[in-house]
């Protein structure tokens, strides 16, 4: 943003976390530019009511943009809903609670006249006087002052929420109406710039782990020879594996299969003092655990039968639940609770071998085996059951360090990335911040 000059003249706003504006710029409570109003509108669908399209929650948070080609799911609501709530070019949506602090706030730009589209419930829907006033709007609620005004005025201990007059008291910095075009409309080339970026950076990250699915995949499959013989495996999503390969049921493969528990919340004392490692899922992130939030003390185990501690280099996979498949392995001696299946005492089949060997088939394994609908799940006997064709453990631990090296290659590669894009959402939302407080002017740069 160095090309871009400040203001001539600036003032004070009165505002803390604003800071100066430009001159002749004003400072306005959001009530005073526009009006607001909670959906009270849900999901149900009622007999009587006018079916319509509704705009919930997960429509705003992933859509900077509301437009007719999004998928609304169907619901009802009353004539008064209806006249209320359908949306209509130029309206500001914001999520208005969240279990999430930081998920509050979150706007989107009614970008199109939607008949039949009415905003849902969790949200407020802002209305201003006109389309261009919307933009500078929507990009103000985008801005750094903002989040922190609606952090600061989000109150809660496991849900967080506006009120009303938290909304209303918004302050926002108003640039004259013949600057408010030019300026909405640098932020949109400048943000779509990056956002271009953005995506080429993501999709470079998209085929680097498909890269990096197939490595493994072909390794723990086809082996490190191209010239060996190959075999029908008799796994329909395996194939051909090499011709001397063995095949071991998991439970043969290893000497303990096993779980944990999760001890009664009255039960206090499980984890005060804690030095054991307790993994749950979501700790499993198809690396290897070296540390946890939650401690148990050698106490609690002696007292809970289901709590065994498994020792370091066990392969933990996620049973049920939204993180069904996951893995990860012990980098430390731990504990688990009831969702995690760990695999220790390597007997013919090494741990690191199967690790990847799970990494490589697991959406298969999930497909096949998971039973349970709305919330599949897997249990201990179907993953002792899985049949895993390998090579010899020396051949195996070939295979796992020539996968440690290229992944971790690939891994490293895909952070760097990541950072990248890290950098460019913190530009993009720094640029948007400096625009709509007019640290940088964008009307003299048209």
């Amino acid at each position: 943003m160095s090309h871009y000059k400040p203001y001539p003249a600036y003032k004070d706003s009165g505002v803390e976390w604003i800071g100066p504006v430009p001159e002749h710029w004003d400072v306005m409570r959001l009530r005073h530019v526009a009006a607001f109003k909670n959906s009270n509108v849900d999901k149900k669908t009622y007999d009587g009511q006018e079916t319509v399209s509704l705009c919930n929650y997960t429509d705003v948070y992933y859509n900077e943009f509301i437009t007719s080609n999004l998928p609304f799911m169907q619901a009802t609501a009353s004539p008064a809903e209806i006249e209320q709530f359908t949306l209509k070019k130029g309206d500001v949506i914001i999520t208005k609670d969240s279990e999430d602090p930081s998920d509050i706030g979150i706007p989107a730009l009614v970008a199109e006249e939607l008949p039949g589209v009415v905003c849902g419930y969790h949200l407020t829907m802002i209305r201003g006087a006109d389309f261009v006033t919307a933009r500078l709007l929507h990009r103000a609620i985008q801005s750094r002052p903002t989040q922190a005004h609606f952090f600061v005025e989000a109150p809660g201990i496991t849900r967080y929420g506006l009120s009303q007059d938290a909304i209303g008291d918004l302050p926002l910095c108003i640039p004259p109406e013949d600057e408010r075009y030019a300026l909405t409309n640098q932020i949109d080339r400048e943000t779509a710039r990056i956002d271009a970026l953005i995506a080429k950076k993501t999709r470079f990250i998209e085929l680097l782990k498909e890269k990096r699915q197939a490595l493994i995949t072909h390794a723990v499959t086809k082996g490190l020879d191209p010239t060996v013989q190959m075999k029908d495996s008799g796994v329909e999503w395996i194939g051909e594996v090499p011709e001397h390969w063995s095949q071991w049921k998991m439970a043969h493969g290893f000497s303990k299969i096993g779980s944990g528990t999760t001890p009664p919340t009255s039960e206090r004392k499980w984890y005060e003092g804690g030095t054991v490692n307790w993994v749950t899922t979501g700790e499993l992130r198809e690396g290897v655990i070296y540390g946890t939030e939650t401690k148990v003390n050698v106490e609690a185990i002696k007292e809970f039968s289901a709590l065994k501690i498994h020792p370091a280099g066990s392969v933990v996979i996620a049973m049920y639940g939204a993180t069904i498949g996951r893995l990860g392995i012990l980098g430390e001696d731990a504990t688990t609770n009831q969702a995690c299946c760990v695999l220790s005492g390597a007997i013919a089949i090494s741990q690191r071998f199967v690790f990847y060997w799970l990494l490589a088939s697991k959406k298969a394994i999930i497909d096949l085996f998971a039973s349970g609908g709305a919330q599949p799940n897997i249990n201990m006997e179907k993953v002792s059951e899985l049949r895993v064709p390998c090579p010899s453990v020396n051949e195996q631990a070939q295979i796992a360090d020539y996968l440690d090296v290229h992944c971790d290659r690939i891994d490293l590669l895909i952070a760097k990335v990541q950072r990248s894009i890290d950098l460019l959402k913190e530009r993009r939302s720094a640029f948007i911040t400096a625009a709509v407080t007019g640290q940088i002017d964008l009307w003299g740069d048209v």
